[in-house]
Order: C-alpha cells, then sequence, then structure tokens
C-alpha cells in the first residue's frame, strides 16, 4: 500500500470518527427541541398560574378558645407553579397565620407557622388538620354554624382570590 493511499484511509477515518462525534450533540440537542415542541404544543409551555379557590370550611370556635382553623382547596390550572403568600379577612379578629402540623416522635402533633406555601403547576393543595392549614384568631361567640366568613388568599403570581367559607363544627365534615 502506498503512502498516498494510507493518508487517504486516515484521512477518512478521521472524518467518520468527526462525523461521529457530532452526532451525539446534534442527537441530544434534536432530543430535547422534540420535547419542547410537544410541551408547547399542549399549551403549557409559559403559560401563566391560573389559581383557584374552593371548598371554603372554618371550624366553629370553641367557647373559649381564642382562635380556629380554616381551610380550603386550592388548584392550579396553569403552567406555572405560584405561592400563596398571604391571607386575610373581615370577619377574623386579627392577624391569619399559615401553619403546617406535624407530627413529633412521641405522637404528638405540633403546629409551625409558614410563610407561604408552594401550589405546583397543574397542581393542588387541600388544607387540611394534618397538613396546612389557617389560624384565625375570633372573638367567642362572634359565628354560628352556617355562617359565610369572606376571606382574600393572595398569591404571588395570581393576586387576590376572594372567597367564601362556610362555618361547620368540628367533626362533622371529612378531610381528604
Amino acid at each position: 500500500m502506498s503512502a498516498r493511499t494510507f493518508a487517504w484511509f486516515g484521512d477518512r477515518r478521521r472524518l467518520r470518527d468527526g462525523a461521529l462525534a457530532a452526532l451525539v450533540p446534534v442527537a441530544a440537542c434534536s432530543v430535547a427541541l422534540a420535547g419542547l415542541t410537544a410541551w408547547t404544543g399542549t399549551g403549557r409551555a409559559g403559560s401563566p398560574a391560573r389559581v383557584s379557590v374552593t371548598d371554603g370550611r372554618v371550624l366553629l370556635p370553641s367557647a373559649g378558645v381564642p382562635a380556629t382553623a380554616a381551610f380550603f382547596r386550592i388548584a392550579n390550572q396553569g403552567g406555572s407553579a405560584d405561592r400563596l403568600v398571604r391571607v386575610t379577612s373581615p370577619g377574623a379578629s386579627g392577624g391569619i397565620t399559615l401553619a403546617r402540623h406535624r407530627m413529633n416522635e412521641g405522637n404528638g402533633a405540633y403546629r409551625t407557622a409558614i410563610h407561604s406555601v408552594a401550589i405546583p403547576a397543574g397542581g393542588s393543595l387541600a388544607m387540611s388538620p394534618q397538613g396546612v392549614d389557617l389560624t384565625v384568631p375570633v372573638a367567642a361567640g362572634k359565628w354560628s354554624s352556617g355562617d359565610l366568613v369572606p376571606f382574600t388568599l393572595e398569591f404571588r403570581r395570581s393576586g387576590r382570590v376572594k372567597v367564601l367559607a362556610v362555618v361547620v363544627r368540628p367533626g362533622s365534615v371529612a378531610f381528604q
């Protein structure tokens, strides 16, 4: 074999190796582009958070207890996550606290005040006595079972959502 023939085969091998080396990033980019195209085609790419609040309930306060709990179901049908950052109510006698309930090693429950809670894109949050809820200060005897209490839930991206919560007796409803 002549030196010229060997050089031609060497050039051909380098060309093939270079093409194979370039094929990997091109294939990865093509797969990523196809995935982004499919995501965009579903209409969810870059769409804003669309928050709805339903199933508002406030537990009827016990005599002599200065606070009670409120619960809502929050759904986010949008393509971006949002965050509940504040809750107010003209029917409450003070500031409302967002809280998370946890169990300790001794099987006792405790609550921790939290500043905000995430509502994922396409997800939901069902407040409950075992998870996230609202601690609502109230004067004893102010509410009766069946009363409607106005609340304003403020979200970082979606802004304010006004909703009513019905006063219910503890134990009369199931939280899921």
